[in-house]
């Protein structure tokens, strides 16, 4: 094997395995990869708000195009077609990277969902270099690329694979995602998990304030630091758009992975309370417009009977607690409910309505509602 070959087999190698990996860790989670394509057509990045619907289904084919594009560079088969797949898919990527790296539009681009999360900066140049491997690749001549099985084999081989994705996705989707990266996996301690920095003796990240001001059509873009600095409250001629202020990061640091969680009854601080339980169970819906309703009222019923044996359970929802009102009043069902942040709820567990088990805030378990039992 000459050095040419060696050099696009390594390439070919390379990009094979990432695709593949990077398929694979998105499509545990569809759910999850569904949710960062719905913050990207979301009106304060692409606002392609018309999208969010298709969102699931993008997920599941792109997850799914990026694993094959993987196995046939691995196979060499249809060869012409990878490539183009392939440089079509990296840049579009690169630009929505860069773009939410420049604009700081999303802080986490989900290229390899929970298991590495990678900073808008770092998924860009993540893309860059194998924006240049695929030219490499193609620049060592298509044609060199030999296969390393008949056509008939490459068929059979990517009709098993797609077929054993199709089960995958289902399986995941109906129950939980195999392999749990999230915050919130069972065995995190909750209270730690949602310590700060100084607490830790860890330095925090430091942020900076941005100011837009404007004069006539003039717009410039001021840190807060120089704000004070140049004191620019003294130029009256500049008008600053409240609208448009905003926080950037100017320095990493640790940051607590739970995050925007509480535990609120009533509008009652109680999260340490519940946190501190030798055992609890929390009924997960974020959102009662998106959940399976006669799932979620068939678990009031069932936690209703954990919360008459006197165990505490407490229901988690960012919608609105008159609908709440209304779902306890058709189950006839009286244990407490929260209201909190519906991202934090997202990943807790991926199933809508879902259960989550805990010994003195420690995750045991996570329930999917088509896996939820009778309470006994």
């Amino acid at each position: 094997m000459n050095l040419r070959s060696l050099a696009q087999s390594l390439i070919r190698l390379i990009l094979g395995g990432l695709f593949i990996f990077s398929g694979v860790i998105k499509m545990n989670d569809p759910l999850g990869f569904s949710y960062k394509l719905e913050e990207y057509f979301g009106a304060d990045v692409f606002n392609l708000e018309f999208l969010q619907p298709l969102a699931l289904p993008m997920a599941v084919f792109l997850v799914t195009f990026e694993v094959v594009l993987g196995l046939l560079m691995l196979i060499g088969y249809l060869r012409a077609f990878t490539f183009w797949s392939m440089a079509g898919l990296m840049a579009f990527f690169t630009f929505l990277t860069f773009y939410s790296a420049y604009f700081n539009k999303v802080t986490d681009c989900g290229c390899f969902g929970d298991a590495i999360p990678l900073t808008p900066w770092e998924s860009f140049t993540k893309d860059v270099i194998l924006s240049v491997l695929i030219a490499l690749y193609f620049a060592l001549g298509l044609r060199n690329v030999k296969p390393i099985m008949s056509r008939f084999w490459a068929r059979g081989v990517m009709g098993l694979a797609v077929f054993a994705m199709a089960f995958f996705t289902n399986w995941v989707y109906n129950h939980l995602p195999v392999w749990d990266f999230r915050a919130y996996k069972p065995g995190t301690d909750i209270a730690k998990a949602m310590a700060p920095a100084e607490e830790l003796g860890l330095t925090p990240p430091q942020y900076d304030v941005v100011y837009t001001l404007r004069k006539g059509e003039e717009v410039m873009e001021v840190s807060g630091t120089d704000y004070v600095a140049q004191k620019w409250w003294e130029k009256p001629e500049w008008v600053m758009d409240a609208e448009a202020t905003r926080n950037i990061k100017v320095a990493d640091g640790y940051e607590p992975p739970v995050h925007d969680f509480a535990i609120a009854p009533g509008g009652e601080d109680q999260t340490d309370q519940w946190l501190a339980y030798p055992e609890s169970y929390w009924l997960v819906a974020y959102d009662f417009r998106r959940a399976d309703m006669a799932q979620l009222e068939r678990m009031c019923r069932e936690f209703q009977k954990l919360h008459d044996a006197g165990i505490p359970v407490v229901g988690l929802t960012s919608t609105d607690l008159s609908e709440v009102e209304a779902l306890q009043a058709r189950t006839g069902t009286s244990f407490p409910w929260s209201n909190g942040d519906g991202t934090a709820l997202k990943t807790i567990v991926r199933s809508n309505p879902g259960a989550t088990h805990l010994r003195k805030g420690v995750v045991v378990k996570h329930c999917h509602f088509n896996d939820f039992p009778a309470a006994k």
